[in-house]
């Protein structure tokens, strides 16, 4: 195998890797403090498409956890990245909040239900009956499915909630369509956050809890892959996969030497 370049840059997950229910995970204040010390790029990920960065920010901020605005990167960006380099100034029938919402106000986009180019699935707290009946129909009428992540479910404190994957699911049933999945794994979503930082597949490094997300999309896009032990994916998990993370680390405070 040939050897990696050293790390110059790098992409964490949020939930599982820095956070858990709200609560920071050991070693993440450190991480984070060492990230910036060092002057590295770094992006901090999530899948959900709930809220805009600066939402992220401040509920970050809250924990103790102070992660810039602009070094954090979610599925409603990417999504909307991929839409501005697709079709741009279009238009979008959208379920989903305000992440979402204002990530494709910002690249120009009309949001209507009336004939739209894309039917774009988001995260939401309230899935609407209406709504998805709309989405059904519109879809059916030939707008483009666009989700933001397959995400399947949620975490909670009082346990799993459906997520986009479900609700995309519940659509392609009733269309015959299948979404275009844009968050992780798709490693279109890693490949245009590092170029918002500037940063190079083969010397950036991916920090993830889960094996079917973040793993496999950073070993999609090239880069070194750090799979945490504080998530979802346990120890006996790793070798049901046909993939391997390039280290397993019990947690994220294991890594802050490696910057």
């Amino acid at each position: 195998m040939a050897e990696r370049k050293p790390i110059e840059s790098w992409l964490t997950d949020m939930d599982g890797v820095l956070v858990h229910e709200g609560v920071p995970i050991p070693g993440a204040e450190d991480f984070l403090k060492r990230l910036r010390e060092s002057g590295k790029p770094f992006l901090v990920l999530t899948n959900n498409s709930i809220y805009t960065p600066r939402d992220l920010h401040a509920r970050l901020k809250r924990m103790g956890l102070d992660v810039p605005v602009e070094n954090i990167w979610t599925s409603a960006l990417a999504t909307a990245k991929f839409l501005e380099e697709q079709r741009p100034e279009g238009t979008a029938y959208v379920i989903g909040e305000a992440g979402l919402t204002t990530a494709l106000h910002d690249i120009g986009y009309i949001l209507t239900d009336t004939d739209p180019d894309y039917v774009v699935l988001g995260e939401t707290r309230t899935y609407s009956f209406e709504a998805l009946t709309k989405a059904i129909r519109l879809i059916n009428d030939g707008a483009r499915f666009i989700a933001t992540n397959p995400d399947e479910t949620g975490p909670s404190a009082e346990g799993a909630l459906p997520a986009t994957g479900s609700v995309a699911a519940l659509i392609t049933k009733a269309t015959g369509r299948e979404p275009y999945f844009v968050g992780k794994p798709n490693p279109l979503m890693m490949r245009a956050g590092l170029n918002v930082i500037g940063a190079h597949s083969e010397s950036s490094a991916m920090i993830g809890d889960r094996m079917d997300t973040d793993v496999l999309a950073g070993l999609e896009a090239g880069m070194e892959t750090f799979l945490v032990l504080t998530g979802l994916t346990r120890p006996a998990d790793v070798d049901r996969f046909p993939f391997r993370p390039s280290t397993v680390a019990d947690s994220i405070a294991d890594l802050v030497e490696r910057i």
